[in-house]
């Protein structure tokens, strides 16, 4: 089993998945990864501070926000503020993040589809915080057909290694 496929599995064993970046201005691979979680029996917080309701829950403006601690966070949102979402993460004690990028975990293949911020990977890492650096949740989670075939092209591409 590979590292990658190690943190995976270290990160859906949690129950309490704050979703950072839903949507509702258009739907996104953010509210997909929200209902993933949802439908799979996580209790999800959708976090969007200009959104105060989501797919008909509350949706909290930022992490500190939710009324109780979760145990990850999965951020689709502009690398610029992923450095701010983990900084809540340290103070929050919040032990896992995934940060989504559309073409796996190799660094600069997609900057402009990816919310890794490489701050943001080196702040988890000094603070003790598993950190998935990109890839995507519906790659692993129950996995439609395109969602299979795009995990199976990255691992093959190397696309899916993490450092």
């Amino acid at each position: 089993m590979s590292k990658l496929d190690n943190m995976v599995q270290a990160f859906l064993a949690q129950k309490r998945i704050a979703v950072v970046g839903v949507s509702d201005r258009r739907e996104t691979g953010c509210n997909s990864n929200y209902r993933k979680f949802k439908d799979a029996g996580y209790q999800v917080y959708a976090v969007n501070p200009h959104m105060s309701t989501f797919d008909g829950a509350t949706c909290y403006p930022d992490l500190k926000s939710i009324p109780e601690k979760v145990d990850a966070v999965f951020i689709l949102a502009n690398p610029k503020v992923t450095a701010a979402i983990v900084r809540q993460c340290v103070e929050l004690g919040v032990r896992h993040v995934w940060m989504h990028c559309l073409m796996g975990t190799k660094p600069g293949v997609a900057a402009g589809m990816t919310s890794v911020s490489r701050e943001a990977v080196e702040m988890c890492r000094q603070n003790g915080i598993a950190v998935i650096p990109g890839s995507c949740p519906n790659q692993f989670l129950n996995p439609d057909f395109g969602h299979g075939l795009m995990r199976s092209m990255w691992r093959l591409f190397g696309y899916l290694n993490v450092n």
